[in-house]
């Protein structure tokens, strides 16, 4: 590997990890502190409120991409958003849960619409930043950054905890996203010739976030990123669920399901992105399709009898593989159809359908799990993941929607 393409890799490595970490910390280490300090559910399950910017985020994506002809406009918007997002997670550490609590879920919401800001601009960045053929090892660096923010957010923060107190891991926080600024502060990657110039069509408008949906062939893409995680994602929200009522302890699910299927998920995220250059983008979407319906397939045979251990890291395995690699493959094919001068908010808006997705399946999951039992779940989950690989063979094009194929 190139020293330019190194840095390049891993200046957006640590950008992902510096917005994952926090997000992760916030959205599942709190609400167990908040347990621990006896808060009810309900104010637990208004900390969920937090995500929404994730998910209305391409509301304001276009202000992001306005005037953003150069990489040095969506740097701005990085440093700006995470100095913000790092001085807010200082100030949540100087409140007190018990006392504060309104102040820290409103101060929450800000901090997670400026790291959703900072993450439209990172991605608008990464977009410029990558030549087509790097794409896939790009992305394998957003998915792995996810993947062991969530790693360390929803499990070495926990210990810390413990060890720093409230105030001093928030600190800490602020201090590792700061930091993380530095390779990006030093590393001055160029736009390529072919995406400099084109790098204009027509002025950025707030409607453009709509307007994407206008385009020739665009429902093909729309219904392909709909389904692509419906037949894995049911199985990943139960899993745990699926665990507790096998018997097994906190202990065992965190690790299983925490600490062995997110590592192994970054792993195979990087493994996506090879695999991705290797062979071409449709034949790696099919093949991370065709492994998800394989992950739930597995889950719902061994759902009919006696469940071991060993199962469990058999499916965990296949399912957060599967997870990891269709990531990276969903990331790389939607950069590739975002129109030039628009790279931030078409981006935004294609992850933000697979969010939706998720959440539509996840909320269903949970009813259909309670009305037909795990096994009818998984059983259902297998048919749709199987349909998934028919749906993504008929939809994905990488002609349609004027892809950029140039090397």
């Amino acid at each position: 590997m190139k020293e330019g393409a190194f840095k390049k890799y891993f200046t957006l490595l640590t950008l992902y990890l510096a917005q994952s970490i926090p997000m992760s910390f916030f959205s599942t280490i709190v609400p167990v502190i908040m347990r621990q300090e006896n808060y009810s559910l309900e104010s637990i399950g208004m900390l969920q409120l937090i995500k929404l910017p994730w998910i209305f985020k391409f509301l304001w994506a276009p202000l992001v991409d306005m005037k953003g002809e150069t990489l040095a406009h969506y740097k701005k918007w990085i440093l700006v958003s995470e100095i913000f997002y790092a001085i807010i997670i200082i100030s949540v550490g100087f409140l007190n849960l018990q006392t504060d609590f309104v102040t820290i879920i409103i101060l929450m919401v800000i901090a997670f619409i400026a790291s959703g800001t900072q993450d439209i601009a990172t991605d608008a960045y990464a977009i410029l930043s990558l030549k087509y053929s790097e794409r896939s090892y790009g992305n394998s660096m957003q998915s792995a950054g996810s993947f062991l923010g969530t790693l360390v957010g929803s499990g070495v923060l926990l210990i810390a905890y413990h060890y720093l107190g409230w105030r001093g891991l928030l600190v800490g926080l602020a201090a590792f996203v700061t930091i993380a600024l530095i390779p990006v502060m030093v590393y001055k990657p160029k736009i390529g010739e072919h995406q400099q110039a084109k790098r204009r069509i027509k002025k950025v408008k707030l409607t453009d976030s709509f307007t994407f949906f206008a385009r020739k062939g665009v429902w093909k893409r729309v219904i392909m990123l709909f389904a692509i995680y419906s037949g894995i994602i049911g199985v990943l929200s139960m899993q745990k669920p699926f665990m507790v009522d096998l018997g097994y302890s906190v202990k065992q699910i965190g690790f299983v399901s925490g600490i062995f299927g997110t590592a192994l998920a970054s792993c195979f995220a990087l493994l996506g992105g090879y695999i991705i250059k290797r062979i071409g983008r449709k034949p790696s979407l099919l093949i991370f399709a065709s492994l998800s319906a394989i992950a739930s397939l597995f889950f719902y045979i061994i759902s009919k009898g006696t469940v071991e251990l060993y199962h469990l890291y058999i499916g965990v395995a296949l399912v957060w593989a599967a997870y990891g690699m269709s990531s990276v493959a969903v990331y790389t094919v939607s950069m590739d159809v975002v129109r030039p001068g628009r790279e931030g908010t078409d981006f935004t808006v294609q992850i933000v359908i697979t969010h939706l997705s998720s959440l539509i399946i996840a909320v269903m999951s949970g009813r259909v799990a309670d009305a037909i039992g795990y096994n009818g779940l998984f059983g259902i989950e297998a048919i749709i993941a199987c349909c998934v690989v028919a749906v993504v063979y008929f939809t994905y094009d990488s002609k349609a929607l004027h892809c950029d194929t140039q090397e």
